[in-house]
Order: structure tokens, then C-alpha cells, then sequence
């Protein structure tokens, strides 16, 4: 609840209701008196302080008029303890509710694309004018409508964030490096059409719905609702729908895959680029459900990365980033013994199947070479025959075709493939081939799975919060003509996308308490949603990680060091788990020590695990007040009063007539019974109805104070005021924590790089029952101007107990600095006002060592896994510069030109132009990147309410004094100023890099070790 002159907030859960009270005072003159630190007169002084500060808290905050209310209504309240097992059961059973719904819309856009291609007769002069998505819209310099871009009605919808589209057509979008009007691409999307009907029906059905789409095989992706593609500054679209995870998931199943690259002597130059890109262009083909390892081989076998021989890693975005840095340390040198490469390959594939761990479902071996002068049939018998449960893929590279027949006959004696790469442009189309041949059984068996994505990132979508993490549900569709049945051919795969914010609508939050939260994580552990989830980096930029679609659970939980709460999730088991945690708030400065209980169970039809995590004490019990109906919504209805934003209390986004009503208007229809289609949470409203009638009397008791007249309070609008209505704000959770009847006092830490604030925050929680079972259902607050709280902190530590008045030390003394520090150990109140807001260690850094050794302050060792360090790289990336087409040019005039000075001297100037004409060179550069760190928090010991010391330090004693602030979280303390104490180092909360040390585990050969340089 806001403060007079400004709205009330009503928010459910217990309720959040609050009070912002401005205060305004001039700071006066302190007396200056004489130095020493008696325990006695600091306590005086903190007396005094803490008596005034919770009578000016209290009084205009109204909190003690707000206990007394609820205590009048305590008869019409009924408390119950949360069942987190059920809780966790029920919206499990929610979840899956909706996920059905999406799956069956995709299902429906399977069926009817099979049934369009099945009637489709293909035409190889098909002419048809197709609505182009980067064409569409476009004029020549004649004025009239490009070629397959003619006019497409566009306008913007509120459901899609506004962005123009089409909600009755679908566009097309074909890869830049593809012809538009290719016969099959033609062809295509003619039959596919008549998906159009079904999009349309299906967001009739299910207006939640965003994206859907049909990727093809051929290459082209159509979308609804039809939306306009626009080229990047080099004037290209990359995406290709077939290197998405969504398409790559449906149509093949998990597989275990070993990549041989030949780097004997005849694939240097423009071969080994090419051999090196087809090798990124497999990686870019595999998932978190696939495992693999690259072994390149001349006369002795190279494991890309020597630490990880013998065994398959899992395909997720770090171990394939990981490999593909190794790659560009490949270079070609002496005999290709494939025989040798192919004995590994079998042998890793065969003991990997045996440990369990590997994708079971499909093994392959993927060959890229310039040739092979035999066709190893002994090998394969011994391995692969006669079930050739291995398949091989063979990549011929180079123009030639002298050993092309052995190498087909590799591929298709073991049920593989074989294609022949002749420039880096034939490199992405050619590896693709592959999964349409690992499709082939799912098509003839008819297996349409579901499959669903981890999180990611639709930047299409931001909203006011931020671009927006999607799930994507798919599936696979294939061809049912008669004449290819049995070849097994895939026609593509659809899907639709599924914001994460719309499973976080399934959850009352109000039943989760305070510091409750639900999640949600995939079968590999990955994060679907987690409020410790942070995708983005560079406040205000909104920059993704590179990582953050794949944070395990155990990098957030990290407190369960043996991941029992993990594993049993991964496993999709139900029960629960328990363990202290630390959740830092405030930016990570500060933290909150509690014990949380985790329910789990699986959501079914989907690879997701449902966890929901309550804390102990009053975050298992919530209480059910009793109103009418008619009392409620006279209260509600008050212009003083607002709704919690993160809550949803109606569904608005169901019909569309729906979408401009705010969750007030949508209350008051529910309840007047005038719209029957509206989906409300009748628990939750009956609870908001009941706040709104407890806490109706606060307002006349703000006017009273005549506040609301005043310009020295906070307005809703004001830079600073914290009192939104938001889930359980930090004000609010920090209340909570406090003894009751106490307040919490803190500065808001600014966003910006100076840490300054002119506002002190003080705010206290409202309880029903003097138990601590009791839920916390309330909590108000003040916001009074730094200037006031700070005098009135100065005028405390005047006093003292002496009959002549004459006092014994005074903080205005030169020998002598007085500090108001917080649980946290942050500064309040310094001499030095610039010390605001700093923590009190950088200041006093002796005085805070004392304090931890002395046991009232203890810290708290904390983990960021998701944190962005700054590294120095080098400017010119290997990796990426495979994807540079002007460098494979380079490198293929490198290649000719090596090549001919070798014929004119072999030695002395090949080795001249390696090392001087070819070098390029290297700039550093500074950069974020992923990485582990480790820091501190600190909290007060609640127990210790004062003490005082000496430190010993090189050449002079410091004393000092600590007290407690009664009723409230603050510590005054009085520090000897004339002993600086400087030899010992100030204590910070800087955090620190976590680096980790790779051992390799077997043998490294000479040239894994530092050969790569050798030609």
C-alpha cells in the first residue's frame, strides 16, 4: 500500500500492503564534546536512536493500526499449511494440461501436411507466385511490386508485441543461398499452402498461440503469422530452418557420433578448410541428446581434444565450442592410415554403448578424406556386419573422383551416405543430407514424437522486460505417396512456439509464499525456468550469453553438492528434498540464510520436471480470509488501490475480446457474472477482496496525518520510490525475515556505477498469530530522505548520562568516527557522506576483520556460475574465420601458391613463406565471456546486541564499539580514528575468477603436444 496521496497496492500472498511516507528534515549542528568510546554512552546513543527512528517508522508507516485490523479479522481467517507434494502434483497436471494443447495443434498442421503432399503431383515447371518473406512489399525503381513480393497486408497486433503481421496468411522465407524459384522449392511450398487454413484455425482455437511454422526439407521455412524478413547489412538471411534444434530434434533420433578427419599430406590447403567447415557444419547438426568425439588421423591417430580420447562427450553448445577452437590447430603431414582411425572409431562407439550413458538409439561414423584406396571390408565385418548397427557417412573432399567408388561403397554397404564437397558453398547443403538418411526409420514406422527444446531467446518478441524464452514444441511429417513409403522421405517438421511466461501463469504464486518459487528444467538438467535464471548480460543493453540456454540446475541450486535434487529430476521421479540455501538479493550484495523444501515430479507428454521450492517457518502456511463479495469490491474498487503486476488474477490473453482489460476490470466482470468465457482464480480473488476491506482504514488514518498534502512524500512516479506492486518485492522479503514488530532499514543500491542514494527504506511485516508458524500477510513501509534519518542519528549521539551535561566523547571528536551499519555490514550514516552505501569493510577494513574473528559478523561464501568475466583474445579467430569466405580464398591461394614454391625450392622457402607471409597478425582484445566465480556476504550474528575490542597494529592499539539499534537491523558503531591501522588490507566483496585445471587422463602423443606448428 502506498503512502497518502498515492495508490494503494494490494498484493496477495499475504498480502503486500504498504505504506511510502516521505520525511523531510534540515540537518542541524551537532555538539562536539570530548573523545573516548564507553561502552555505556554508545548504548545510550543507540538507544535513543533506535526509540525515535521505529516511533517515526511506526507512526507513519500505520503499521501497528494494520496489525490491529487483521488481529479484528482473525475470527473470519482460516491458516493452513501447504501440501508441497499436491502443489507440486496439481501444477504438474496444469502444465501438461497446456502443453497438450500446443501439441495438438502441431498435430493437427502433421496431418495436414501429409495430406496436402500426398495429393500433390510434383512438377518440375511449376510456375506459382509465392508471398516471399524478404520480398514481400518491395518495389522496383518503376514503382511496381517485385517478383514473388507482391503486396502482403501487414499490421500491428498487440498479441505478437505489436510487430507488423498477417494473422489470416502465412510468408515464406528461403535461405540466401538458395535459388527461389527452384522446382522443388516450388513445389513445396504450393502443396504446403493449404497449411494456411489450419494455422488460422488452430489461433482460433487456442489464441495463447505464437509462431507456427512448417521447416521444410528442401530449405524453406514457412511462418504464421506472415511477417516481413529483412536482411542483415551484408544484405544476407543466414537462417536456415534445418540447422534449428527444433528441426534437427523431430527428425532424427539421439545419436552416438564419431567424426574422422584426414589430415595427411594431400588435404592441405583449400581441402583441409573444407574438411575443417564440413566438420562445424556436423557439430552445428547435433544436441544436447547426442554424444561425439573428433579423431583426425595421418599415421597416427589425433584426438582433436587429447583430454577427452577413448569416449564420447555430450553435444552441448560449451563441448562443441570447445572443439571447434582445436580445430584450426589441425594441419595436414604424411600418410592416411584410415584403418587404423576406423578400428578407434568402432571400439569407442562399441565400449561407450556398453557404459549406458550414451544416446543408445543411433551410432555413426562420419568420415571426411580425399579419398580411400581400399574399402576395408575386413574392418566391417569384424564391427558392423552383419547388423550394421553402425552407420557410415562418407565426405569425398576435392573435385577429384578417384576413389569415390570406395568410398560409396562404404556409405552404403553400412546403411550411410556418401556425398563429394567441392567448395565451401557445397559444404552446409551436402552435410544436411545425413539426417534425412538418420530420419529414414522414423518416416517408415510412421513414429510422429513430440519433441520439446530447452529454453531460448525469441528477440523477436521483447517486451518491457525483455526479449522473451521460448519452448518450442515439434514434430516431424513425412511423405505417405505410395511410391516413396518406403524410401522413408521426410517432408519437414512443425512446430510452434510456447513463451516460458505462459507456464509461469499456472502458478499461484500466492500458495508458494514469500521466498517460494516454482521451476522447471529439461531431461538434461537444462534450466526451462528458474527466477535465478539470467539469460542476459550488460544492464540496459540486454546482450544474450552465449550459454544460456544450457545452465543446469545445479549451477543455481549449487548449495546440493551431490545433486540429489538434480538427479532425481533428470529421472523424472517424484518426492522431496530438503537443504539450507543462500539467495542472495540486492544485486547480489546481500543474502538470505533459510532452509527450503523441494517437491518434484515430471510433467508427462513432455521431457520437463516440474520442482517447486517452499522455505520453512511462515513459508509453508498461507491463510484464506472471508468477505462478501459486495464489501470486497467496494474496497477494491477505491481509487487508492492497485493490483500486484506480476499476478494474474483473470487469463485476459484467452479471447481476444479479453486482451484489453486490466487484471481490476477483469475482477469486477468475473464477479458481476458478465462474462462467462473469462478463466479467473476464484481462491485468489476472494483473498485480494479480503486485503482490500483489512487494510480500507489505512487510508483515512494517512489523511489524518495530513501527508497527503505534503510535497515531502514520494509519489508513484517518483525516481525512487521502491513500492511497486510487484511479487513480494525485496523490501517486502527483507521484512519478512526481521523479528516482528522490528524494522528493516536500507539504501537502495543504484544501478548506475555510482552506488548513491538519498533515501533510507524502512519497512516492518504484519503477522495474524504471535506463532511463528504464522504466514506473514502484510507488510508496510516508509521511505524517509537520507538528510532527516542522518540527523536524526547525529542528535542521538549528543546525548549523555552525565548530571552537568559535559559528556566524555562526542562523534564530532577528530579522534573518534561514528558509522550506522546495517546486517549486512553497508554504511547508513558516515562523517564522510561519500561512504554512503559503501561497505563497511573497503572503510574499516581491522575493524570489520575483528568483528568476523569475534563472531558478530560472520561470511558467507557464495558462487556465481553464471557470471561474465572480462579475458583478453586475440582478434583474429580461427573458428570464425572458416565461416569467412574472403579467408577460404586466402587460404586457397595459400594452398597454390605453397604448393608451387615447393616445386621450385622445397625446403628454404616453403618454410620462409610459412613463417612470414602467412602469419597474421594478432590483436588482443578484451572481452566478456562466460565464467565461475566466487564471493562473499556478510550477515550479522543475531545474537551478539553489542560488544567492543582493540586490535593490535603495527605501531598503535584501535578500539571500538559496536552496538545494536533496538527494533531494527542497524549496528552503531564508534571506531578510534588516531590508529589508522593500515597494515591490514581493507576486506572487499570483489569477486574472484574460479579457474579450473583440464588433467588429461591417457597418453598425449608428441604431435597432440606441440607439433601443430611443424610443416
Amino acid at each position: 500500500m502506498a503512502g497518502p496521496g498515492s495508490p494503494r497496492r494490494a498484493s496477495r500472498g499475504a498480502s503486500a500492503l504498504l505504506a511510502a511516507a516521505l520525511l523531510y528534515a534540515a540537518l542541524g549542528d551537532v555538539v562536539r564534546s570530548e573523545q573516548q568510546i564507553p561502552l555505556s554512552v554508545v548504548k545510550l546513543w543507540a538507544s535513543a536512536f533506535g526509540g525515535e527512528i521505529k516511533s517515526i517508522a511506526a507512526k507513519y508507516s500505520g503499521s501497528q493500526l494494520l496489525q490491529k485490523k487483521y488481529k479484528e479479522y482473525e475470527k473470519d481467517v482460516a491458516i493452513e499449511e501447504i501440501d508441497g507434494l499436491q502443489l507440486v502434483k496439481k501444477l504438474a497436471k496444469n502444465m501438461e494440461e497446456m502443453f497438450h494443447k500446443k501439441s495438438e495443434a502441431v498435430r493437427r498442421l502433421v496431418e495436414a501436411a501429409e495430406e496436402a503432399h500426398l495429393k500433390h503431383e510434383f512438377d518440375a515447371d511449376l510456375q506459382y507466385e509465392y508471398f516471399n518473406a524478404v520480398l514481400i512489399n518491395e518495389r522496383d525503381k518503376d514503382g511496381n511490386f517485385l517478383e514473388l513480393g507482391k503486396e502482403f497486408i501487414l499490421a500491428p497486433n498487440d498479441h505478437f508485441n505489436n510487430l507488423p503481421v498477417n494473422i489470416s496468411l502465412s510468408d515464406v522465407q528461403v535461405p540466401t543461398n538458395m535459388y527461389n524459384k527452384d522446382p522443388a522449392i516450388v513445389n513445396g511450398v504450393y502443396w504446403s499452402e493449404s497449411l494456411n487454413k489450419v494455422f488460422v484455425d488452430n489461433f482460433d482455437r487456442d489464441p495463447s498461440l505464437i509462431w507456427q511454422y512448417f521447416g521444410s526439407a528442401k530449405g524453406f521455412f514457412r511462418q504464421y503469422p506472415g511477417i516481413k524478413w529483412e536482411p542483415d547489412e551484408n544484405g544476407v538471411i543466414a537462417f536456415d530452418c534445418r540447422n534449428r534444434k527444433w528441426y534437427i530434434q523431430a527428425a532424427t533420433s539421439p545419436k552416438d557420433v564419431v567424426i574422422l578427419v584426414d589430415v595427411s599430406g594431400s588435404m592441405k590447403g583449400l581441402r583441409l578448410t573444407i574438411a575443417k567447415q564440413t566438420v562445424s557444419s556436423i557439430l552445428d547438426t547435433l544436441g544436447d541428446d547426442d554424444f561425439f568425439n573428433i579423431i583426425a588421423y595421418n599415421e597416427e591417430l589425433h584426438y582433436v581434444e587429447p583430454c577427452l580420447n577413448g569416449t564420447l562427450v555430450q553435444a552441448d553448445r560449451t563441448n562443441k565450442e570447445h572443439f571447434r577452437e582445436h580445430l584450426d590447430k589441425l594441419f595436414a603431414k604424411g600418410i592416411g592410415m584410415l584403418d587404423i582411425a576406423l578400428n578407434e572409431a568402432f571400439n569407442i562407439l562399441s565400449d561407450f554403448n556398453h557404459t549406458g550413458q550414451g544416446s543408445i538409439c543411433i551410432q555413426a561414423i562420419m568420415l571426411i578424406t580425399d579419398g580411400a584406396v581400399d574399402t576395408y571390408d575386413t574392418i566391417f565385418a569384424k564391427y558392423n556386419w552383419p547388423d550394421r548397427k553402425v552407420r557410415i557417412f562418407t565426405y569425398l573432399i576435392g573435385r577429384e573422383a578417384a576413389f569415390a567408388d570406395n568410398l560409396k561403397w562404404m556409405a552404403c554397404a553400412n546403411k550411410g551416405f556418401f556425398t563429394q564437397i567441392s567448395t565451401l558453398a557445397d559444404v552446409q547443403e551436402n552435410v544436411m543430407e545425413y539426417l534425412h538418411v538418420l530420419s529414414r526409420p522414423k518416416v517408415i514406422d510412421q513414429e510422429h514424437d513430440v519433441v520439446w527444446t530447452e529454453a531460448y531467446i525469441d528477440s523477436t518478441l521483447a517486451d518491457d522486460q525483455g526479449l522473451v524464452l521460448m519452448t518450442t514444441v515439434a514434430m516431424p511429417v513425412f511423405s505417405k505417396q505410395n511410391e516413396t513409403r518406403s524410401k522413408g522421405i521426410l517432408l519437414g517438421v512443425v512446430g510452434t512456439d510456447v513463451p516460458v511466461k505462459e507456464l509461469l501463469k499456472t502458478i499461484p504464486k500466492y500458495k508458494l509464499g514469500i521466498h517460494g518459487y516454482a521451476f522447471a528444467i529439461t531431461n538434461n538438467g537444462y534450466i526451462l525456468t528458474h527466477p535465478e535464471l539470467r539469460p542476459l548480460y550488460e544492464e540496459g543493453k540486454k546482450r544474450r550469453k552465449p550459454n544460456y540456454s544450457s545452465v543446469d540446475l545445479s549451477e543455481v541450486e549449487w548449495e546440493d553438492r551431490d545433486d540429489v535434487l538434480r538427479n532425481a529430476m533428470v529421472n523424472r521421479k517424484t518426492g522431496k528434498f530438503s537443504m539450507e540455501v543462500k539467495k542472495t538479493v540486492d544485486k547480489g550484495k546481500r543474502v538470505l540464510v533459510m532452509t527450503n523444501d523441494y517437491y518434484y515430479t515430471d510433467i508427462k507428454g513432455t521431457p520437463f520436471s516440474l520442482g517447486v521450492a517452499l522455505s520453512r517457518g511462515h513459508g509453508k502456511y498461507f491463510f484464506r480470509g472471508n468477505v462478501t463479495i459486495e464489501e470486497g469490491l467496494h474496497d477494491l474498487e477505491h481509487p487508492d488501490v492497485s493490483l500486484a503486476d506480476e499476478w494474474s488474477y483473470c487469463n485476459t490473453d484467452l479471447h481476444p475480446e479479453h486482451r484489453h482489460l486490466s487484471q481490476l476490470e477483469a475482477i469486477k466482470l468475473y464477479l458481476k457474472g458478465k462474462e462467462p468465457l473469462l478463466q479467473c482464480d476464484k481462491e485468489l480473488i476472494q483473498e485480494v477482496l479480503f486485503d482490500a476491506v483489512v487494510s480500507a482504514p489505512i487510508e483515512a488514518y494517512w489523511t489524518s496525518l495530513a501527508l497527503n498534502k505534503s510535497e515531502d512524500f514520494l509519489k508513484a512516479g517518483d525516481k525512487e520510490n521502491i513500492f511497486n506492486a510487484d511479487h513480494f518485492p525485496l523490501w517486502y522479503r527483507r521484512a519478512a525475515e526481521q523479528i516482528p514488530g522490528s524494522f528493516v532499514y536500507s539504501i537502495p543500491f543504484s544501478t548506475g556505477t555510482v552506488n548513491k542514494s538519498n533515501v533510507v527504506t524502512a519497512s516492518t511485516s504484519i503477522q495474524l498469530l504471535d506463532e511463528r508458524k504464522s504466514p506473514v500477510v502484510a507488510a508496510v513501509g516508509i521511505q524517509m530522505k537520507l538528510e532527516f534519518f542522518q540527523r536524526k542519528f547525529w542528535t542521538a549521539s549528543r546525548q549523555c548520562a552525565s548530571l552537568d551535561g559535559k559528556c566524555s566523547i562526542s562523534c564530532d571528536d577528530e579522534t573518534v568516527n561514528c558509522y550506522l551499519i546495517d546486517n549486512n555490514g553497508f554504511i547508513l550514516v558516515s562523517e564522510d557522506y561519500t561512504q554512503t552505501g559503501d561497505f563497511f569493510g573497503e572503510v574499516e577494513g581491522a575493524v570489520m576483520n575483528k568483528l568476523l574473528t569475534m563472531g558478530s559478523f560472520k561470511r558467507i561464501t557464495l558462487y556465481d556460475y553464471q557470471a561474465m568475466c572480462r579475458a583478453n583474445k586475440e582478434s583474429s579467430d580461427g573458428a570464425h574465420g572458416l565461416l569467412d569466405p574472403y579467408n577460404a580464398f586466402l587460404a586457397a591461394v595459400k594452398w597454390i601458391m605453397t604448393e608451387l614454391v615447393l616445386f621450385l625450392v622445397e625446403f628454404n622457402l616453403c618454410s620462409w613463406w610459412h613463417s612470414d607471409i602467412t602469419a597474421k597478425a594478432q590483436k588482443l582484445k578484451q572481452t566478456l565471456e562466460p565464467c565461475d566465480t566466487e564471493y562473499p556476504a556478510f550477515v550479522s550474528e543475531r545474537t551478539i546486541k553489542e560488544t567492543s575490542g582493540n586490535i593490535a597494529c603495527e605501531d598503535c592499539s584501535k578500539s571500538f564499539v559496536i552496538q545494536q539499534i533496538p527494533s531494527s537491523n542497524l549496528f552503531m558503531v564508534v571506531v578510534d580514528s588516531s590508529c589508522l591501522c593500515e597494515s591490514i588490507a581493507p576486506i572487499t566483496m570483489a569477486p574472484i575468477e574460479i579457474r579450473y585445471i583440464l588433467l588429461c587422463i591417457g597418453p598425449v602423443t608428441a604431435a597432440e603436444a606441440g607439433e601443430g606448428n611443424q610443416q
